[in-house]
Order: C-alpha cells, then sequence, then structure tokens
C-alpha cells in the first residue's frame, strides 16, 4: 500500500533515526553555559594529520560533500591567503550557511568577515555585531560569542585545510550519521548532544567551541532554501581535541558489524545472525537456525 509522505514527515522519520540510533537523550538547551569538559587528547594533530582525517571520514562513511574545518579569527592576518572574501573578491554577499555549501561541495576556502554576510543571525553569533534586543522576539534563542572578540570566520575542507580548526562540521545522511555514532565507545555517548531548532550556523560552532561535546544538528531552513542542504541531511560537529579518539573508533568499527561499510539493506526472515546474536539467543534457549 502506497502511502504519500510529506517533507515535514520525512525529515521526521530522519531524526528520529538519529535520535535513536544515536544516543540516549538528545539535549535541545534554551541556553547552554560553556563549560571546562576534558579533552582525551594531549595533543594537536599536525596539518597532514587532519588532512587525511578529512579523506578517511570521506572513504569510511562515503560522505557526498567534505567535512569542513572551521575557524574563528581575531584578525584579518589570520585569514589564509588562499582564502576567497565573497564581496572582495566576487562583488556579492553570501550566508554563511552558503559559505559551509562552498567549502563542502566545491572545495572552497572561504573567509566571512562582516562586511560578507547576507544573513544577520551569524553576525550575532559570531560577535561581529552586537545582537538587538528584539531578536528574542523572533529568534529561537541561542548564545552568541562575545562581541569584537573575532573578526571573522574561515571555512575549508579539511582534507586541504591550512589551517588548524576550532571545529569540523560534517554533513551527513542519518545512516552515515549513525554508522559514526556507533563506532563511539560507550562511555562516551553522554558526549553526543543534539539541538534541532534553528540556527544551526550558530549551534553547529559555539556549542562544540565552549563544551568540548560533539553535536547533532539538523539544518535551519536557511540551510535548505540558500544552501541546498538535501532533506536527507544532519549536520555533526566534532571538537578538534575529540578527533582522533573518533577516527581511532570508526576505523575500528569498520572491521566489524556495526561499521557503516558493512551495513547493508535487505529485508528477509530468519537473516543470518551475527555471533553475538547467536550467542545471547542460545543463553535464552531460543533458536539460531
Amino acid at each position: 500500500m502506497k502511502q504519500a509522505c510529506s517533507r515535514r514527515t520525512m525529515l521526521g522519520m530522519g531524526l528520529g533515526s538519529v535520535v535513536l540510533g544515536a544516543c540516549s537523550r538528545a539535549i535541545s538547551a534554551i541556553r547552554t553555559k560553556p563549560e571546562n569538559t576534558h579533552q582525551e587528547v594531549k595533543r594537536m594533530p599536525d596539518m597532514s594529520e587532519w588532512n587525511r582525517y578529512g579523506e578517511e571520514l570521506e572513504k569510511l562513511l562515503r560522505l557526498r560533500t567534505s567535512p569542513i574545518a572551521v575557524k574563528m579569527i581575531e584578525k584579518e592576518g589570520d585569514i589564509p591567503k588562499e582564502a576567497i572574501r565573497p564581496k572582495r573578491d566576487r562583488g556579492y554577499h553570501i550566508a554563511q550557511c552558503q559559505a559551509f555549501a562552498l567549502s563542502r561541495r566545491e572545495g572552497t576556502t572561504v573567509a566571512m568577515l562582516k562586511e560578507d554576510h547576507w544573513c544577520p543571525t551569524a553576525l550575532m553569533a559570531y560577535g561581529l555585531v552586537k545582537q538587538p534586543e528584539e531578536v528574542t522576539q523572533w529568534s529561537h534563542p541561542y548564545t552568541c560569542f562575545e562581541p569584537g572578540k573575532y573578526v571573522g570566520i574561515v571555512t575549508a575542507p579539511l582534507k586541504s585545510a591550512t589551517f588548524q580548526p576550532d571545529t569540523v562540521i560534517m554533513y551527513s545522511n542519518t545512516s552515515q550519521l549513525r554508522g559514526l555514532l556507533m563506532s563511539l565507545k560507550v562511555e562516551d555517548v553522554p558526549l553526543v548532544n543534539g539541538h534541532f531548532f534553528p540556527p544551526s550556523c550558530s549551534w553547529a560552532i559555539y556549542n562544540p567551541m565552549t563544551t568540548g561535546r560533539y553535536w547533532v544538528v539538523l539544518p535551519d531552513p536557511g540551510e535548505y532554501e540558500r544552501a541546498l542542504t538535501g532533506e536527507d541531511e544532519m549536520m555533526f560537529s566534532i571538537p578538534p581535541g575529540r578527533m582522533e579518539t573518533l577516527i581511532a573508533g570508526l576505523r575500528e568499527s569498520s572491521k566489524g558489524y556495526f561499521g557503516y561499510l558493512n551495513h547493508h539493506m535487505f529485508m528477509m526472515p530468519d537473516f543470518p545472525q551475527p555471533e553475538l546474536y547467536k550467542r545471547m539467543f542460545k543463553q535464552w534457549g531460543l533458536d539460531t537456525k
């Protein structure tokens, strides 16, 4: 029996898959206070390692677009020489979600200063302007960086970035995200937070940077309408101090049943059980054949 599904229904189904398959709880905090979260990695990877991590994420999860290296910049001298400035170099303004799209789809390093932006949310979220009080009347609540701390933001594909990222954003479908999250150690599951309301350009950057936690973020309407983000895509932000551990877990899980590349769609009764299932069924006195 065929049943028509609206876009809203399909997004809801995808969201449910993430919530159930990824972690036991999804936190949609009104205000997230910075916290001192222990970083597992004692050293930061060098740039060749960061670039390799970008390639591995694409390969092990078969991502359609490149994970993005994101860095908040405190002065114009921090801008990589290869970066384009939309207004200065191309004569137009773009929204931050569109800058993400240029980096992940076209491999472009993009530096966004105040004059390059065409959407007010990112300007306020990154502290490039002061947030007017009336914003709370029309916007979902979110926390902003201190005004004046940064002059802009730069993004690039992780596999070719020339700068140490403050966070990494990965766009994936829900199945790829599930495979990534299931590679985490059980004790690391509480480090996964989620937020499913706008603005995604804030939650995907401010929160992992200030909490040191992973964040699953639902792309907001601007991502869909202006940056052409797919209806099946989710955003996953990775703090730099956790990347090495995440990649190690992903490598290990790729060898076994829970690895993303080892998942194949099939619908059959009495499907071949993994050995773990067989052992458990035998303990319960149930059939294994």
